[in-house]
């Protein structure tokens, strides 16, 4: 699964990275949390690219109540399209998460040590989402997203059989505009030399711990 990470770009260097039209205001992030508002890259109704904050753990549009049941911060690469809660986001909003890294947590021999996994050059990552728009009875909206995950490649699966769903520069145009099919052709592990790790402090297990010391690294 995917249930931590670190976000601290820039609005103007996300806006150069992903050619965005509209980017809302954003202040640096190590320890984003579900439940907690994400950056999320949408195509907008023009047909533009747009950076907008939602709301971390999927509500379908079809819920009756988005406070029931256990928020769906992930939607499994494997099952994405026939599961109802996510196979009409899968068809016709998906979206780009960016991120610097990510925490993945070892729990071999009963212990939880954190781990932080980033582009091996320091560049921006982009994970591969779904977003949805839930109307309440008053007619306000919320406005929710999740994170894809795949089997883990040779780099995450020593820590963690899941990671997420990592899309190369090159596919975030099919996976954000082109047809479910293109975009179900990308849903797989990333290549193992994607990423690079190291063990990072356990304060980021606390979700109100915030700061670059977070993704610092922390010795064995």
């Amino acid at each position: 699964m995917c249930g931590r990470f670190a976000m601290a770009r820039t609005p103007e260097s996300l806006t150069r990275v992903f050619n965005l039209a509209a980017c809302v205001d954003l202040s640096p992030r190590y320890n984003l949390a579900p439940a907690t508002a994400i950056p999320v890259v949408r195509r907008s109704p023009e047909g533009t690219r747009v950076l907008h904050l939602l709301r971390w753990g999927l509500v379908p549009h079809w819920s009756k109540d988005p406070a029931r049941g256990a928020p769906l911060i992930n939607a499994r690469a494997e099952s994405v399209t026939v599961k109802p809660a996510f196979r009409g986001a899968f068809h016709q909003r998906r979206c780009l998460i960016p991120a610097d890294g990510f925490y993945e947590w070892d729990r071999q021999g009963g212990n939880k040590r954190p781990y932080y996994f980033s582009h091996p050059e320091g560049a921006v990552l982009a994970f591969g989402g779904l977003w949805e728009s839930w109307q309440a009875p008053d007619g306000s909206l919320l406005r929710t997203a999740c994170i894809l995950t795949t089997a883990a490649n040779a780099q995450v699966a020593p820590i963690h059989d899941r990671m997420p769903l990592l899309l190369a520069a090159a596919d975030w145009t099919t996976w954000l505009e082109g047809p479910a099919a293109a975009a179900q052709d990308l849903l797989r592990p990333a290549p193992d030399a994607a990423l690079r790790s190291w063990p990072v402090s356990p304060r980021v297990n606390r979700v109100k711990e915030e700061g670059e010391e977070l993704i610092a690294p922390w010795p064995n």
